[in-house]
């Protein structure tokens, strides 16, 4: 790696973790990705990218019929769909403590490329972990491996108030993959946790999936 014997080196994880001996079995699992660094917080000269490879739960076929339940009940899916795809928002923005702000936009200008629906929020981000495990379908208690975030968590369920939306809106069925591509054909999730200077980028095609 071109390192001088009297160079200090850190290695860690894409999510800033150093690497040590305490840690090295829990961390360092069969293809995870990481970083040969001068120090844990030193800025990344280039982007790297990784590709994320998993084994589909059982629940992928047992229960991929959500939308077909839906409409055979005489109900219209499409919200059930978009209140999915808000939901890592509102579980992101529940512990603001200042403005809790969440946008929903419809673009339709073919000049910026194809119709998308677009869900910003001013949240608490989520790390390369999260948004990895948020890309494996049904993500399964029994094939979680080391160093596993839920897209969730820290989250806590807060107190409930008429009129308002809170999170944990998954009851109505319907994943956020599932609800992705009933809307588009691919997803872009972007994020910057919050005490990180990483911006972590999730690209996920139908036709990949």
């Amino acid at each position: 790696f071109g390192i001088a014997t009297d160079e200090n080196f850190v290695i860690t994880t894409t999510n800033r973790k150093e690497i040590t001996e305490d840690n090295f079995s829990d961390l360092v699992q069969d293809g995870v990705t990481l970083y040969l660094l001068q120090s844990v917080d030193q800025m990344l000269l280039s982007a790297t990218k990784e590709r994320i490879d998993f084994l589909p739960h059982y629940d992928t076929l047992v229960k991929s019929g959500m939308y077909e339940y839906y409409a055979s009940e005489g109900q219209n899916p499409l919200p059930f769909a978009l209140a999915e795809l808000i939901d890592n928002s509102l579980s992101a923005t529940s512990r603001n403590t200042d403005i809790r702000s969440i946008q929903i936009k419809l673009l339709f200008d073919d000049s910026q490329g194809k119709p998308a629906v677009a869900v910003i929020d001013n949240g608490r981000g989520m790390t390369s972990k999260q948004l990895n495990n948020w890309a494996v379908y049904r993500l399964s208690k029994f094939t979680r491996q080391g160093d596993f975030e839920s897209d969730h968590s820290g989250y806590v369920r807060p107190l409930p108030v008429p009129r308002s939306l809170n999170s944990d809106i998954s009851y109505f069925g319907v994943g956020g993959k599932q609800a992705v591509f009933f809307v588009g054909q691919s997803a872009r999730m972007i994020s910057k946790p919050a005490d990180s200077q990483d911006v972590h980028e999730l690209v996920l095609s139908k036709e990949d999936f």
